[in-house]
């Protein structure tokens, strides 16, 4: 009874000091954060009330094609689907870490029947029989907080890798979009050129009867074939740029791209939403790319513990019970039974400085996870100014090009009617024909950046994502 007693004592004692935590206790690392951003000069500051982009930010836009297309993103696409398994895998490993928390409990059962050599004339041996029922349990206390480190690292891991799929999910909806939108860019390219070649064929009619009638050369002739066949040519380099965008598109959406097609939608109707903008600290909740890296920096500080506690001595406590008899049929009476109660310690002596290499390597994985975390932090403040910078020039230099447009389509109408007129010569109808085709190709291409710059702006803020929604993965 008193040699039960201090087992009893001892794991008592055990498990008071099984409340014992070595290793440092996590803080956040400093990241350089601005009170304010640089290009936010005339943007809208965000209010407490105001419906900043949350959830699906796409609808934003107002395009129902485009939410039908967002809506089939989780479906099929690969990346989305490389990533939810390795969050899965994670959340695994975090119950794995856990259950060194808890007792091993086995159970054994046999059944032995032999024959010893006996002296004798006749030379038989006896034969016996043993069978044995029996259950044993096993369990190592964590004394130093080292089992208890390693589930905070793998719970760390698995909250990064929850913030992985989350930016994943984000880069492939923003790609998707901005994608949408330059085949759409692409289709008002082709109507634009179309309508041209329409009107250059009725040039090239009017220099045909002018050159038929001796009134003009034949060079104006020619000018006029060149100038309706380079923008013939035009249109199908156009085709292709849209194809490869909706080849691009059908793979985001996990399709074969002979499977998949968007009904071309001449029409270009822009719509830029309003982007109100938080202060700068709140991008550190908003991006799962950096509560990505800050999770992975905690998973790499629990990892110091783990190696610290390598150090300190491992207590194992065990315990045995079970039935055994040499007659199966009175294996289950009580004389039969059997139990063994133990504790073991274990003390690494010697390993050449294998434990203070490990934790000098935890500690320099801990100090590269913090610096990953900062220039994280510095690219997500970049790629907020970048498109912020962006959208406020091109603003600036869609209402120039505008301008620019307006003129140069004036001026070629001008010069037409003098070329009817007799007062000009052909090439200078060419020319600024030229120039208005090319002002109204770029004014739309400015449109498709400014389009593909809100979108990546809406990215660069997490989107509707928030860092509190890993609360939930443990």
């Amino acid at each position: 009874m008193t040699n039960s007693l201090r087992l009893f004592a001892a794991c008592a004692l055990a498990l008071v000091l099984a409340g014992c935590m070595v290793g440092p206790d996590y803080v956040r690392p400093t990241a350089p954060v601005p009170a304010q951003y640089k290009e936010a000069d005339g943007w809208k500051v965000a209010q407490p009330s105001d419906a900043a982009p949350r959830g699906e930010w796409w609808q934003a836009y107002r395009d129902p094609e485009l939410d039908a297309l967002m809506g089939q993103i989780d479906v099929s696409n690969q990346t989305i689907a490389l990533y939810a398994a390795r969050v899965r895998e994670a959340t695994a490993g975090t119950q794995a870490a856990r259950a060194a928390l808890f007792p091993a409990v086995g159970g054994t059962g046999s059944a032995v029947r032999n024959k010893n050599a006996t002296s004798g004339s006749s030379g038989n041996g006896g034969q016996n029989s043993a069978y044995v029922v029996a259950l044993g349990a096993s369990w190592e206390p964590d004394l130093w907080g080292g089992i208890r480190r390693s589930i905070e690292a793998a719970s760390g891991t698995a909250q990064a890798s929850e913030a992985d799929l989350a930016n994943a999910r984000l880069s492939v909806q923003a790609a998707v979009a901005q994608d949408y939108f330059l085949v759409r860019v692409q289709d008002a390219q082709i109507e634009l050129l179309r309508n041209t070649v329409t009107a250059y064929e009725k040039s090239l009619q009017l220099t045909q009867n002018q050159y038929g009638a001796g009134v003009v050369a034949r060079g104006d002739v020619l000018q006029a074939e060149a100038q309706l066949k380079s923008t013939q040519a035009s249109i199908f380099d156009a085709q292709l740029t849209r194809a490869q965008l909706e080849h691009a598109v059908a793979v985001l959406l996990g399709k074969p791209p002979s499977e998949f097609s968007i009904v071309p939608r001449p029409a270009v109707t822009p719509l830029y939403p309003e982007i109100p903008l938080a202060v700068p600290s709140a991008l550190l909740e908003r991006r799962p790319d950096i509560a990505a890296a800050e999770r992975r920096a905690a998973a790499a500080n629990a990892q110091i513990g783990v190696a610290q506690a390598a150090f300190f001595p491992s207590v194992t406590l065990s315990a045995n019970a079970g039935l055994q008899s040499s007659i199966i049929g009175s294996l289950l009476s009580l004389p039969n039974n059997y139990w063994s109660l133990g504790a073991s310690l274990a003390q690494s002596i010697f390993d050449a400085g294998l434990r203070s290499a490990q934790k000098d390597q935890a500690i320099a994985r801990y100090d590269e996870a913090v610096a990953s975390y900062r220039q994280t932090v510095l690219t997500g403040f970049q790629e907020v100014e970048d498109n912020l910078s962006a959208l406020n020039l091109l603003a600036q230099e869609s209402e120039v090009q505008q301008a620019a447009m307006k003129a140069s389509q004036q001026s070629a109408a001008i010069a037409m009617n003098q070329y009817k007129a007799g007062t000009a010569n052909y090439l200078a109808v060419v020319v600024l024909q030229a120039n208005a085709l090319n002002s109204e190709r770029n004014s739309l291409a400015i449109t498709g950046r400014r389009l593909v710059a809100s979108v990546d702006l809406v990215r660069a803020l997490g989107g509707g994502w928030n860092a509190a929604s890993l609360a939930a993965v443990q």
